[in-house]
């Protein structure tokens, strides 16, 4: 497991020997994150980092399980000295606090009604060497598997000739996520797993390498799962497990209700936890 230290955060070589100018902001939003890191001990698990290109374009595509999975994709990134641009939604953008950061580390805005501008921005971020990180299934997924994915990621890998480099992050949930409270605890580890380049065959459809990669990430998140150390503490702590492993997430079936009550604006509202959950809850977070 990996913790960040004070001298990770000080290196002069962390982007590599002679990094981008035009980054300098980016790079500074990193270090911050890592003295976040730091100071609520977070563990990390990475492994596969290697398969993150050294040079050139390539579509990281993970999972989606909570607010923060784009930095811990990010940290992955780092022993190649690649700085990921990732496609978010326009509203972030258009945030008083986050909008000049997120232009300034030319992140790719997402408009949901006019997708195509995204798109062709993401392609050329590509086709200029840049990794573009992308999730595909459009939003966290609540009941913590993998959801139907979008076709645009293996649309960009296409139209751009760059391989999909499938990830799955694992534990980030567990801080804060869709329908729960944020939880700033110390010592939560993080999964974070890249695997193999997915490179499009001559001639392959979007569709057929947007199969690939979903087969390829559930792999790679039944992995994480299967191999994170810590589990849940008590009965009312198995809320951040699936279903199929024995927790109280919703189901997929049940997650793809709330999404689609959620996007026609009738937000299905959450049964709050009995006070005596919510009270062992909060002792068992202040004992560990």
């Amino acid at each position: 497991m990996y913790t960040a230290s004070w001298g990770d955060i000080v290196r002069r070589d962390l982007y590599g020997a002679r990094p981008d100018p035009r980054d300098r902001a980016y790079r500074s939003v990193v270090r911050l994150a890592l003295v976040i890191f730091r100071l609520f001990g977070f563990r990390f698990d990475v492994r596969g980092a290697e398969h993150v290109p050294a040079t050139g374009g390539a579509v990281l595509c993970s999972n989606h399980v909570s607010y923060f999975d784009f930095t811990f994709l990010g940290l992955a990134a780092l022993p190649q000295h690649r700085l990921v641009r990732f496609m978010a939604k326009a509203s972030v953008f258009a945030h008083w606090l986050a909008g000049p950061f997120m232009r300034a580390m030319q992140h790719i805005p997402v408009d949901r009604t006019a997708g195509a501008a995204a798109f062709d921005a993401a392609v050329r971020a590509l086709k200029d060497g840049q990794v573009v990180g992308v999730f595909p299934e459009a939003t966290i997924s609540s009941s913590f598997t993998v959801k139907d994915l979008k076709a645009g990621a293996a649309r960009m890998a296409v139209d751009a000739g760059v391989p999909i480099i499938p990830a799955a992050v694992w534990g980030g949930h567990r801080i804060a996520t869709k329908n729960h409270d944020v939880v700033l605890r110390r010592g939560v580890p993080v999964t974070v797993i890249i695997g193999e380049p997915i490179q499009p065959e001559p001639g392959e459809r979007a569709q057929s390498l947007l199969r690939r990669t979903r087969a390829a990430m559930e792999l790679l998140l039944e992995e994480a799962q299967r191999s994170y150390p810590d589990v849940p503490a008590d009965d009312a702590d198995r809320w951040w497990l699936p279903a199929a492993l024995g927790g109280t997430a919703p189901t997929p079936e049940e997650a793809a209700v709330r999404d689609t009550a959620d996007a026609a604006g009738r937000k299905v509202k959450q049964p709050k936890p009995h006070p005596v959950v919510r009270l062992r809850r909060l002792l068992s977070r202040r004992g560990r």
